[in-house]
């Protein structure tokens, strides 16, 4: 794969920009399993945001029914073009668009090795949409953080609002050695099956960042420290509010907090703050 993937770079004159996430999978067995986890069949519209000069997309298209490719560089989205004319596909719809910013067509699985600068925007941006489940590749860090439960190191905002949203399995962990150019940091692939009609309250959204601005304390004082993320009141009306937060609540660590009890959090909050308002 390697071998195949420098002549089609040299032959068009490409030099990949590694801060752009272009890192291109050339470990086959790598690429076999992804394949075996999709579990394709000529039933499903595949979504591949960052499909670069095909690597991925040639043998999702020969697995599936159709495949919409996303990839935000003109010049290698006519390289990937090219290739499919070459090999008689033509099941392949390509977007020349940055993934972020557009709206996604109609299709029911994700199969992606994602662009890893926008791995947060379009992990909650697919989130929005209703398919059956997706294979994706991040970041090991960042997938470890998907995966982390209440107490891990790695349990943090994106662990919350992830758990709110999808159900999430790590997959494999992928070597550095299976990209070029090779990046600097081990890589993951995960499951994600999203929950059916799951909807983040933006009230909730403020609560958990202001909470996990301050992960490893006590959830009073993180919330006392933060509290202007949530609402706009004096420090001694937001103490007092505070101080009306169950207990036992109240006195557990954030980064111990599970995703019910921070739900449980967010709901006294909001109760309290409007009946303060209302009485004030």
């Amino acid at each position: 794969m390697l071998t195949g993937t420098l002549e089609i770079l040299k032959k068009n004159n490409i030099k990949l920009n590694k801060r752009k996430g272009q890192n291109y999978l050339i470990n086959k067995q790598i690429l076999l399993k992804i394949l075996r986890y999709s579990d394709l069949s000529k039933e499903d519209t595949v979504l591949e945001i960052g499909s670069g000069i095909g690597t991925l997309t040639i043998p999702l298209a020969h697995h599936s029914n159709k495949v919409i490719a996303v990839e935000q560089d003109h010049k290698i989205a006519s390289i990937l073009k090219k290739r499919l004319i070459k090999l008689n596909i033509t099941n392949v719809e390509i977007i020349t668009a940055d993934a972020v910013k557009i709206d996604f067509p109609e299709f029911n699985k994700v199969i992606s090795n994602l662009p890893y600068q926008i791995s947060s925007p379009i992990t909650f941006k697919l989130l929005k949409y209703d398919f059956d489940f997706a294979i994706l590749m991040y970041q090991l860090e960042y997938a470890q953080r998907m995966t982390a439960k209440p107490g891990d190191s790695n349990y943090s905002r994106l662990s919350l609002m992830v758990y709110n949203c999808a159900d999430v399995e790590l997959l494999f962990k992928v070597p550095r050695e299976s990209f070029y150019p090779k990046p600097r940091i081990s890589s993951a692939v995960i499951k994600l099956i999203p929950h059916k009609k799951a909807e983040i309250d933006d009230f909730f959204i403020k609560v958990s960042r202001a909470l996990f601005q301050h992960k490893k304390k006590k959830t009073g004082n993180a919330l006392k420290d933060s509290f202007h993320e949530i609402y706009d009141f004096n420090k001694i009306t937001a103490k007092e509010i505070i101080g009306k937060l169950d207990k036992k609540l109240a006195d557990k660590r954030v980064v111990q907090l599970d995703p019910n009890e921070v739900i449980e959090i967010s709901n006294q909050l909001k109760h309290l703050i409007k009946k303060h308002k209302l009485k004030n």
